[in-house]
């Protein structure tokens, strides 16, 4: 795919659109990923379904998130990610629907997987593809302030949703984010984001150019660096559907525990500013260990019981900010190649 300069109109709207794109992830990550946390203990006092099938709703969505994704990158990568990102507010709107008016389990199961075509579709891998397709070389920039916006998705939605569930309750708290998606995230994809000409599908028997590669790749070293990923991961999942509760169990009230667990944002954005100030000067490794060091610390701290929450909050936020996911690094090196390809 060739790269041309952006014209003076895209040039004009680029701040229109990462604004319009970072408010957009943060309802969207608050509205999915960040909801079971605040509405789960809720679901299941209210039906008398496992809290453990209610939080699993968010996993299977996750799965759902990850088997559409393919399907995400190479629908941006042809037609870029404006009616990508409006088919993610339908999906994750219709889904909250769906949420509030489960009668039963299995409707509740369905509806969350209908969230995660949503999610796979609307959050960071797409975002930070569609800014790839539509920027080019000037994508970094654009990427780097959308994960400021996104990493202050549970500080702003945590309380919200909050909120919501003590005024009226878990399905209406799921209504009202409902209506925000399809009523003002779809049609906000389909007004900020520009129309872009479709790509030319890569022809069979023609094979792309390999990249170049400085030494061959050890597997050991790929198995060490996924099963790292994983676990972190695994942590930071855990955490952000659980947190709140750790906090309950604790003997906190939720208006409390949210007041606590609000911390959390500020840290992510703290650290990724950091990041951004001393990459330059470091091997990434090193901010690997400290993403694992701040994690040691925050887990253990808040497993200890002590009395120091906030700095426990701030430390797992710290790393988790510091660690992204393996699709935020995939995306954003895929969108890279993208914008540079011939």
């Amino acid at each position: 795919m060739s790269l041309s300069p952006p014209s003076p109109a895209i040039l004009r709207s680029r701040g229109a659109i990462i604004t319009a794109l970072g408010l957009t992830q943060i309802m969207a990550w608050g509205s999915s990923y960040y909801l079971p946390a605040v509405i789960a203990p809720a679901v299941s006092s209210d039906t008398g379904w496992p809290l453990a099938w209610v939080v699993g709703g968010l996993s299977l969505g996750l799965l759902a998130a990850g088997l559409i994704s393919p399907r995400v990158g190479s629908s941006i990568e042809r037609h870029g990610g404006r009616n990508v990102l409006a088919f993610s507010a339908g999906c994750i709107g219709l889904g909250q629907i769906g949420l509030a008016l489960a009668p039963n389990l299995a409707a509740y199961i369905a509806a969350w997987l209908v969230i995660g075509l949503g999610m796979g579709a609307g959050l960071y891998d797409a975002a930070f593809a569609t800014l790839g397709r539509h920027y080019g070389h000037g994508a970094r920039s654009a990427i780097t302030m959308l994960t400021l916006f996104g990493g202050l998705a549970s500080t702003i939605c945590w309380p919200i949703s909050a909120l919501l569930l003590g005024e009226v309750g878990w399905r209406g708290t799921c209504l009202v984010y409902a209506a925000f998606q399809l009523a003002i995230a779809l049609p906000l994809y389909l007004v900020i984001l520009p129309r872009e000409p479709p790509q030319p599908a890569i022809k069979p028997g023609v094979k792309e150019a390999a990249p170049i590669l400085d030494n061959e790749a050890d597997p050991s070293i790929m198995i060490v660096l996924a099963a790292t990923l994983t676990l972190a991961a695994v942590i930071s999942s855990t955490l952000s559907v659980h947190l709140l509760t750790i906090l309950q169990g604790s003997g906190m009230a939720l208006a409390a525990a949210v007041g606590f667990g609000v911390l959390v944002g500020p840290s992510q954005v703290a650290a990724r500013a950091i990041e951004m100030m001393i990459a330059r000067y470091h091997h990434p490794i090193f901010t690997k260990f400290a993403s694992v060091a701040f994690v040691a610390i925050g887990v253990s701290t808040l497993w200890a019981g002590m009395p120091i929450i906030p700095l426990a909050l701030g430390s797992t936020a710290r790393a988790s900010a510091s660690n992204p996911s393996p699709g935020e690094r995939c995306r954003s090196r895929c969108s890279a190649r993208t914008a540079t390809r011939d």
